[in-house]
């Protein structure tokens, strides 16, 4: 079979181009939402010093050669996050960021190793607040490109419905009767025996060496994100706070923290917080990433020591990371991520 054509040929090009335009009118579109509601849009640098501390996240790395020779490592950022809690702790109160971002070992239809994150904070706000902003950006977003309904495949969304709120406890209860919460104890550890039980129980597979955390992903990514985002978006929060590095605990339940997901059409569109500001706390998260990181794929990344010096002075504040070209995808109708890419990412797998 012969190899498909370059993206630049220009019968390639004219089939993509109606979603590379629908992507300039969105972002224009999103730009006059947030100047509307004074937020100040800002521009991270790409090169720091960590990519981000969470296990499975795999970031490209590269070195800085200093004037004199010297040698340092520096890593394309995963997310913009760091940098703009930085200036959430210089002064900043509303920010919104439109980043492109890295990430290594991710390719497919909804993945690309290099995507835009449109990331926004609130200072002295909830991240219910971020859930009101979801429903206005997804209808803002449909209505930019003359449609009703957000579509992947064969599943819709109407975007303009009121979303539904579900917590992760009742959604492992809904679709796979699994009793989240009987595997946390008061203060949110982790029985991976007892969640092995009831994912065994529901005739979930589970190996002999799968974590906790390996467990519970599985129960969402075969149970639950199938049913989430159908009809309307689905706001999916109060994560346990062992799937929370970056979020506070809940007022109401320490077990479960101020953490949601947006879905729409199966499709994980957004990831929100109530953002962590103990930063002593967040260094003993870190760390245990880090070393679950180190267990499974023999590698680590640093803590960025200037990133937790900010959040010891960091205002409470919410936050949130939406995936942008999903959300172009998922308006205009495309089937693959690299449709709405101006210029994708070469093809390195053989």
């Amino acid at each position: 079979m012969p190899a498909p054509s370059p993206w630049w040929t220009p019968h390639v090009h004219a089939d993509r181009r109606p979603f590379l335009l629908g992507r300039n009118r969105i972002q224009a579109a999103l730009r006059g939402f947030f100047a509307g509601r004074d937020f100040v849009e800002v521009d991270t640098a790409t090169l720091q010093t960590s990519p981000g501390n969470e296990a499975h996240l795999h970031a490209f790395a590269t070195e800085a050669v200093g004037p004199d020779g010297s040698r340092a490592s520096l890593y394309l950022h995963t997310s913009p996050e760091f940098a703009c809690k930085k200036l959430l702790a210089a002064g900043e109160t509303r920010i919104a960021c439109f980043a492109h971002v890295y990430r290594n070992r991710e390719r497919g239809p909804l993945h690309h190793p290099e995507f835009t994150m449109l990331e926004w904070y609130r200072a002295g706000e909830s991240f219910e607040t971020l859930m009101k902003d979801c429903g206005e950006i997804l209808g803002l977003a449909a209505e930019t490109v003359g449609t009703r309904t957000l579509t992947y495949r064969d599943r819709e969304t109407d975007p303009f419905q009121e979303p539904e709120r579900l917590s992760v406890a009742e959604a492992f209860e809904r679709f796979a009767g699994i009793d989240l919460l009987a595997s946390l104890d008061r203060t949110g550890a982790t029985d991976r025996e007892h969640l092995a039980a009831s994912l065994k129980a529901a005739g979930l597979r589970v190996a002999v060496d799968d974590t906790w955390a390996d467990l519970f992903s599985r129960v969402i990514v075969e149970r639950l994100e199938p049913n989430l985002g159908l009809g309307r978006t689905t706001i999916l929060d109060e994560y346990p706070v062992a799937e929370a590095a970056l979020a506070r605990p809940t007022v109401r339940d320490p077990r479960v923290a101020e953490r949601f997901e947006l879905y729409a059409c199966g499709v994980e569109l957004a990831n929100a917080f109530g953002e962590l500001t103990d930063a002593a706390e967040q260094r003993r998260r870190f760390e245990a990433e880090m070393v679950e990181k180190m267990r499974v794929y023999g590698e680590s990344y640093p803590v960025d020591e200037d990133f937790l010096a900010a959040l010891s002075q960091m205002p409470e504040a919410s936050g949130i990371a939406l995936g942008f070209d999903r959300l172009v995808m998922l308006a205009t109708g495309a089937s693959r991520i690299d449709q709405v890419l101006w210029a994708p990412v070469p093809e390195t797998s053989r």
